[in-house]
């Protein structure tokens, strides 16, 4: 029986806002967008309390709790911890599959005989990760990945779970439906609606009544309400793609404001990838105009790059573009993205040509002051306000 852990980083964005700033702890916190027209990106215990979850309306979240303290993404600070975590993952074993930076599954099987039981080796990853980060984690142990999952929610935060033959039927029948994995928002008014709404609900259903929400899916369906997943912990699953994207309080219609914006995306974007030792083959802007229809540019850069300057340059290019064919266009939304990852360059140095080797040391080193003391500490001379003459 294979053992796999499900490793979940408790409120990570906002964990590592109130480790680096202690005056935060037990305040409600709300980490992403700090306009009106934002999302929350992560939120801290004290505000769930309130009903604010990730993905809400910045608005709605502060209808709830008003004294929320509300603050932007330090994603160059995230990436930082979480390498520091996925280095105490690979310290354990080689069989790691990354799902965002703050969880990952691992499978423990081979190593067991040197480190223990699941329960053992969980209890020592969260010490790991304790004593090198000061944040906490929630950890399931079970047979395979969809238990595993489901395990690490139930005993948030901070928490240890594990799901075996013992208690499987005992934990499974009980649960909401919208726990299983595959039911989503539009599946699960269907299911509601044939009276189907814990995992024992959908085990014991008709072939008929699931062949009408599911079709051909129904047996896999059906396997998983039992606890049944034989999908492997994928190694080394790479990143597909790498974006920024804002969306304003106000549409604009300024070039100026909007080249600002561009410019701040870029300087987002590269920085995570930097943070990811990758460089970007392909560089794509979004732009979503104030009726919500939304438009892709993207083009293709050789060498694959990783510097912000370049990107800023191949970006304004698109949006300039785009602008020409949707002259005096109100712009919602704005976000720079890269796809075509590599974690590496073709490109070959050129003793004769420094620029791009200051360029690099100058993402390097804002990069580094950022990740220490924040994102608002340090900008580039691009994204001051212009003093007019």
């Amino acid at each position: 029986m294979r053992t796999i852990l499900h490793v979940d980083m408790d409120a990570f964005y906002a964990s590592v806002e109130e480790y680096d700033q202690p005056s935060l702890k037990g305040k409600p916190l709300i980490v992403g967008g700090t306009t009106g027209r934002g999302v929350v990106a992560a939120a801290n215990y004290a505000v769930r309390a309130f009903g604010v979850h990730s993905a809400m309306p910045i608005r709605e979240a502060l209808r709830r709790c008003p004294e929320a303290i509300c603050m932007p993404p330090r994603m160059a600070r995230y990436q930082e911890v979480s390498q520091q975590i996925f280095k105490l993952f690979n310290e354990i074993t080689p069989v790691v599959e990354g799902v965002s930076l703050d969880e990952a599954f691992l499978d423990v099987t081979a190593v067991g005989r040197l480190m223990g039981d699941g329960e053992t080796i969980a209890v020592d990853i969260r010490e790991r990760i304790l004593k090198t980060t000061g944040l906490t984690a929630s950890v399931g142990i079970a047979p395979n990945k969809l238990l595993a999952k489901i395990a690490s929610d139930l005993n948030k935060p901070n928490g240890l779970c594990c799901i075996g033959p013992g208690n499987l039927q005992q934990i499974l029948d009980q649960l909401p439906i919208q726990r299983l994995f595959g039911v989503g928002q539009k599946t699960l008014p269907l299911l509601q609606a044939l009276g189907i709404h814990t995992f024992r609900d959908l085990a014991k259903a008709s072939d008929d009544a699931l062949w009408s929400v599911f079709g051909k899916h129904t047996q896999v369906m059906r396997d998983r309400a039992h606890g049944i997943d034989d999908r492997p912990v994928q190694a080394q699953k790479e990143e597909k793609s790498i974006s920024a994207e804002q969306t304003f309080a106000q549409d604009l219609l300024d070039p100026c404001l909007l080249t600002a914006q561009l410019t701040q995306l870029a300087d987002r974007a590269t920085a995570r990838l930097r943070a990811s030792s990758l460089f970007a083959s392909t560089i794509n802007v979004k732009i979503r105009r104030a009726d919500f229809t939304t438009f892709t540019r993207q083009r293709q850069v050789t060498p694959a790059t990783q510097e912000t300057q370049v990107v800023c340059k191949v970006a304004q290019q698109l949006l300039d573009a785009w602008q020409q064919e949707n002259s005096g266009v109100e712009v919602r939304l704005l976000g720079v993205g890269f796809s075509d990852l590599t974690t590496e360059t073709t490109q070959q140095s050129d003793l004769f040509n420094a620029e791009p080797q200051k360029n690099s040391r100058l993402d390097a080193t804002l990069d580094n002051i950022r990740g220490r003391f924040g994102a608002t500490l340090v900008t580039r001379a691009s994204l001051l306000p212009r003093i007019p003459d």
